[in-house]
This record gives C-alpha cells, sequence and structure tokens, in this order.
C-alpha cells in the first residue's frame, strides 16, 4: 500500500478507539495500547494502525517519522472554548487577588462586560490578530480542533462579526475551529433588568442571522455542526428563558449546548437532556440525581478545571462521581480573559486526575474521543481508527501517564494535522 506517511516505532500508540459512542464507566479507564506501534496515513486520513513491524511491510512510505522512545496518541480536542475576543482582564486578576468580590469587580467595570466592550470595538480583522496567538498555543500544546463561541458580541452586529473572525480564523490556521453562537452569555448593560427583552432580541434577530450566515459559510458546505450555547446561570439566564433561546435554535437548526450547574442548580442538566443537547457544561454543583438523569441520555458532560484552578476555588466539579454514574465525561479548557486565560489542554487533563479524581486514561479519553462527540465529531476526529482524519500527537515520553503526571512543560514532540506535520 502506498501511504503519503508512516509514522513508526513508537514505543506506544494509544488509540482511544470506541465503539458506537463515548467511552463511559469503566471503558474510560481501559487505554487500547500498541507497543512499538505504527500509524499509516494518506491523503489527510488514517489508513492502518498496528504494529511497526506489520505496517512497515506492508506500506510504502513518502515520508517517515521515527517515534522510537516515544507515545503517538490523537490530537486533543477542545470542546468548550471563548477563544475569540479582544482585550484582557488582568486588571481584574489582581483586584481578586487582592480581596475584590466578583460584584465589586463588575461594579468597577470588570467581568464579561468589560470583554464585551473591547469586543464590540475590534474589527473582525483585529479580533482574527487577537486570536490567533493563542490558537497558536493551544496547536503547540496539542489541540488540534477547537470549539469557539461567540458571546463578547451581545449585539446582533458584533455577535455577527466574531462569527466572521471565527470563519477566518478558520481559514488560515491550522486547527480546525467548530463554530458556536453564543448570544445569550449575559445580559447587556443595555438590557440591563429586562433579560426577557434581550432574550427576544436574540430569539428573534441574532439566532435567525447567526443561521443565514452558517447557511452561506464554509462551514455548512463541509457539514461542520453549528451549535447554540446559554449560560443557564442565576442572576444571568433562568430555566425557562435559557429553553426559549435553545428550542429557537433548534427550529434554525443549531444544535443546542448549555453552560450548567457553575454555581447554582436550575435544573440546566435536565434541560439538556430534555433537548437531547450535545454537551452540557461545567457541572460544578450538579446532584446526583440529575447527574443519573445524564447518565442516561446521549449528553456529554464536561468539565473545565481550569476555571477553579485559576479562581483559586476549593470546590471542582466532581469528574469522579460522574464517570461512576455512567455520564459519558469529556475534559475542555473554557479558554476566556476573565475566569480561564488556559490554552492547555495536558494542564487541563493534569488538574483533573489531581482535583477531580480522574485516572491518566480517563483524562486522555475525555480529551479527545468523548471531547470529540462533545462537539458531534466523535465519527470524524478523537481516536486513531481507520478512516478518522489524520489528527495526531507525537509525545516526548515513553508512557502516555506523563501527559498528566508531568505539567508545567510541553511534552508535544510534533503535531500531525489532517495528515501532514505542522
Amino acid at each position: 500500500m502506498n501511504v503519503d506517511l508512516l509514522i513508526h516505532s513508537a514505543a506506544q500508540v494509544v488509540t482511544c478507539a470506541s465503539s458506537g459512542g463515548p467511552k463511559r464507566g469503566e471503558a474510560l479507564a481501559q487505554a487500547e495500547i500498541i507497543p512499538d506501534g505504527a500509524v499509516a496515513i494518506a491523503d489527510g486520513v488514517i489508513v492502518q494502525v498496528g504494529p511497526s513491524a506489520a505496517l512497515r511491510r506492508t506500506c510504502q512510505a513518502r515520508e517517515a517519522v521515527d517515534a522510537r522512545g516515544k507515545v503517538v496518541c490523537p490530537g486533543f480536542v477542545d470542546p468548550h472554548t471563548h477563544v475569540v475576543y479582544a482585550g484582557d482582564r488582568v486588571n481584574e486578576f489582581e483586584m481578586r487577588l487582592r480581596g475584590a468580590s466578583y460584584m465589586e469587580i463588575l461594579a468597577a467595570g470588570g467581568g464579561i462586560l468589560s470583554t464585551t466592550r473591547a469586543t464590540r470595538a475590534a474589527s473582525v480583522d483585529e479580533l482574527v490578530a487577537a486570536s490567533q496567538p493563542r490558537l497558536d498555543a493551544m496547536l503547540a500544546q496539542g489541540t488540534t480542533t477547537v470549539e469557539a463561541k461567540t458571546g463578547y458580541g451581545l449585539e446582533p452586529a458584533s455577535e455577527l462579526k466574531m462569527l466572521q473572525a471565527i470563519a477566518m480564523l478558520d481559514q488560515i490556521h491550522p486547527v480546525d475551529l467548530i463554530p458556536t453562537f453564543l448570544g445569550a452569555h449575559a445580559v447587556p448593560p443595555e438590557f440591563e433588568g429586562d433579560a426577557d427583552a434581550y432574550v427576544a432580541l436574540v430569539t428573534e434577530e441574532m439566532l435567525p442571522q447567526a443561521a443565514a450566515w452558517y447557511a452561506d459559510s464554509l462551514f455548512a458546505a463541509r457539514q461542520t455542526p453549528f451549535f447554540c450555547d446559554v449560560f443557564c446561570e442565576a442572576g444571568v439566564f433562568d430555566r425557562e428563558q435559557s429553553a426559549r433561546v435553545l428550542r429557537a435554535g433548534q427550529r434554525l437548526g443549531l444544535l443546542p449546548k448549555l453552560h450548567a450547574d457553575e454555581f447554582e442548580n436550575l435544573g440546566g442538566v435536565s434541560l439538556a437532556v430534555e433537548l437531547g443537547a450535545v454537551s452540557v457544561d461545567h457541572l460544578d454543583v450538579t446532584p446526583a440525581a440529575e447527574a443519573a438523569r445524564l447518565a442516561e441520555s446521549d449528553t456529554v458532560g464536561v468539565v473545565l478545571p481550569a476555571v477553579n484552578f485559576h479562581l483559586g476555588s476549593h470546590h471542582f466539579a466532581d469528574a469522579r462521581g460522574l464517570v461512576d454514574a455512567g455520564v459519558a465525561l469529556a475534559l475542555a479548557t473554557d479558554i476566556n480573559p476573565g475566569s480561564a486565560p488556559c490554552p492547555s489542554m495536558p494542564l487541563v487533563m493534569a488538574l483533573a486526575c489531581r482535583y477531580q479524581g480522574l485516572l491518566p486514561a480517563e483524562a486522555l479519553h475525555a480529551a479527545t474521543i468523548n471531547a470529540a462527540y462533545a462537539i458531534g465529531l466523535g465519527d470524524r476526529i478523537g481516536s486513531l481508527e481507520p478512516g478518522k482524519q489524520a489528527d495526531l500527537l507525537i509525545i516526548d515520553a515513553p508512557d502516555y501517564r506523563h501527559l498528566a503526571y508531568q505539567f508545567g512543560g510541553n511534552l508535544v514532540a510534533q503535531v500531525i494535522k489532517r495528515g501532514r506535520l505542522v
């Protein structure tokens, strides 16, 4: 067989393969490892995975990479990010360290609305220029696919501008971006005290605008999913308002996602299950009864430990309990300027193992195949299997567990995106 690229002699090829859906329960902790393994790639797609001796006999490669002493695994999938924005919030980081409360920071002009002001003032080109270095950092740390939300425009023109920036970044950057409309991220100042009126703007004007943009985009041409998200949280959007937004999105063809249970339980998890949401994210205060209901559904639960770490919280989502309940669990950075300025999925894996009770294999699967299912792409990416897109990493360590064991450096030696070294 003629192939474009053969990666061979890896100490471990960790496939992260899963049949028929995301990994759950005991399967999440079971790593499929091929010692002295190899991966063959042609036309940007994986064509064979197996022992090096067998693939070196059967494959004639235009290019070969010797991965001796290293690990080969899927590229990381980051299924929850706010990577596109302008400005930063380093001032409020110091304010918080000096003891300021969230409300005091908000009163001083901080919080989401600070980023909204900066994002509204930026052009599409300025948003692209500001966001590209963050994607560079994510790629360098092994992330090959990124879900990217709007949500810092909070008015029609600026939300559309964010979608345009996401599309432009997807075209110019090696990382694949998956778009999410998050117009219901916060209530903007001009609608203060009248969230219902803002929800009406989102459902009647902003969502139809977003759907029309998607229909004419390359995302639609490639059958890339398009999501609608909402921040279902006390003081933001309640369960009924969240349902209005998500159902309006569904009527227009957008797939539902939710931020839920970050601070208070408003029934967001049960809403996600009712609507058949692709994922429900945060889950810091999800009660056991709702976790059990989530476990019986196809909705993926996404936890975001970098948020708790950055905010100095001693409370993390109970990832161990969610896995033991049978929830399909994924990890994400939630990279954003306020609560998680973190581009690193390996750091997220390290945090999940230390503070949320995950094992290294569970963390790796949650950052790859399950994360792919959390953005509706589990059939295309997230594992090393024939027919899947050739997004993979060569890790400078002899055992995959080093990804969670070590932290503070970067073990990613090489990134292969769509079959090409980048």
